[in-house]
């Protein structure tokens, strides 16, 4: 109910609600009081199949009663609990405040079992088999639905088991991303670059930063556009952690690869998010999901 937009609503729920309410209790009063005319059969003169008959008796008592327990008890629920358009209930109860309060539940038994990985290194952490069981479970149930369940990602969604990092790849960069989340913009540059050939010119300049298949010719007319694109960048392409601009250079593509998807960016540009995850997690299980997810690129290398 919080999202009406006045009170008008609020009222008119609670009205139905009682309507309903009191009109199944004025209906039972009058069946109960109506006397039963019947004939020397006491049926209601119903036949079927040429000889089923409906009787015509009255409610049993037990029924009614039944009736009445149960208006009863919802007149009770309603007051105690939320029904009544905004009215809250005596007792206080939402579906918020009983989440809340098992999150709460939950972590306090939780603690324990976290206690010992809070005065180790996120370096330590990762080499701990328990830790890291409980970083796959953290990362399965709150990363995997975007960053996919080995963690390598999709089309928009980074990889998270290699060494590209677009924020940095260090424990406490890592950190204040699952934190806090991050907010990726990329402005689109179409007028900034000039015209559609200037934009196909910069694209190619781009791919040739990477060592990709690109005109050289229209490499080298786009490379004083590149302009454009250093402020973030760099004008040597290889990005800026600081301010989550990707390495051009290095061959790896969030949103697709090729000609027209660099086009298409420069022309309407981008935005990503990743949502803070400080509201569902503690910052002991950030801590060791830092962790785990620090550790999918910094795997020992195998044994020869």
């Amino acid at each position: 109910m919080s999202d009406f937009i006045n009170n008008f609503w609020s009222v008119y729920v609670a009205g139905i609600t009682l309507a309903g309410i009191v009109g199944c209790l004025v209906l039972l009063v009058i069946t109960a009081r109506k006397k039963v005319v019947s004939d020397e059969e006491n049926t209601t003169g119903h036949v079927w199949d040429e000889d089923l008959r409906e009787l015509n008796n009255p409610m049993p008592r037990w029924w009614v009663w039944m009736f009445v327990i149960t208006i009863i008890f919802g007149l009770l629920y309603l007051t105690a609990y939320p029904g009544l358009g905004t009215y809250a209930g005596k007792l206080q109860w939402s579906q918020v405040g009983a989440y809340e309060a098992e999150v709460e539940k939950a972590k306090a038994e939780l603690e324990p079992l976290y206690a010992r990985f809070t005065a180790m290194s996120t370096e330590d952490v990762s080499k701990d088999n328990q830790a890291m069981a409980i970083g796959e479970r953290l990362f399965m149930n709150n990363c995997a639905q975007c960053h996919g369940s080995d963690a390598r990602g999709s089309k928009g969604f980074p990889n998270l088991a290699d060494s590209d990092w677009l924020h940095g790849g260090a424990p406490e960069n890592i950190k204040q991303t699952i934190t806090q989340g991050r907010i990726g913009m990329m402005p689109p540059q179409a007028e900034a670059v000039g015209s559609p050939d200037d934009v196909r010119n910069l694209a190619h300049y781009v791919l040739s930063l990477s060592g990709s298949p690109h005109d050289s010719l229209k490499a080298s007319l786009g490379k004083s556009k590149f302009t454009a694109c250093a402020a973030c960048h760099g004008m040597d392409g290889k990005g800026n952690t600081m301010l989550g601009a990707p390495n051009l250079t290095d061959d790896i593509w969030l949103h697709g690869w090729g000609e027209q998807a660099i086009v298409d960016m420069i022309n309407n540009g981008k935005m990503n998010e990743m949502p803070a995850q400080d509201k569902k997690l503690t910052p002991a299980q950030i801590d060791v999901l830092t962790a785990y997810v620090w550790g999918l690129s910094h795997k020992p290398a195998a044994a020869n």
